[in-house]
């Protein structure tokens, strides 16, 4: 059984590395997807400072994201590839890091508050799977050791769920 335990670290690197030990012990056995990703979810929205929504978006046809298990408000539920900061990673396969999302074209808004986002595609043998999305109330929130954090989280999530079953 999952046991959380709390977060001591100082720096960001440190932060992630906790959080990784943390999200393998979420992992542990079980191989579901939505059981797995809803726990990331919830792992990253009470460990996080700063953030009003964190979850996934799975890409379910070749050009559309649907909703996946979240923390925060409500949200859209489909998202074009391509479109906004979710469909921009997707497409070119990367991470986007927004400091300021009104100033990034395209930007849907399904939360207002929302200033700054980070968004790390999920693949999988060169194909991708989905989007894990941070959103932050806080203008240029995330930043390299963010990014590097969460890009290492994906890789954990990617390999520790079955993504053919879902």
């Amino acid at each position: 059984m999952f046991q959380a335990a709390p977060l001591t670290a100082t720096d960001k690197p440190s932060l992630y590395r906790d959080l990784a030990s943390m999200l393998g012990g979420l992992l542990d056995g079980e191989r579901d997807l939505i059981a797995n990703t809803a726990n990331m979810s919830a792992l990253l929205f009470t460990s996080l400072p700063d953030l009003n929504w964190a979850g996934f978006y799975f890409l379910r046809t070749e050009d559309q994201l649907v909703l996946g298990p979240f923390q925060g408000n409500p949200a859209c539920v489909r998202i074009a590839r391509g479109r906004g900061v979710c469909g921009t990673a997707v497409a070119e396969q990367r991470t986007q890091r927004v400091p300021d999302v009104h100033a990034f074209p395209g930007h849907i808004a399904c939360d207002a508050a929302s200033r700054s986002e980070l968004v790390v595609p999920l693949i999988k043998d060169g194909r991708v799977l989905g989007v894990i999305d941070l959103d932050s109330p806080v203008p240029d929130r995330f930043d390299a050791d963010d990014q590097a954090g969460v890009e290492a989280l994906a890789a954990l999530i990617v390999a520790g769920c079955d993504w053919d079953r879902s």
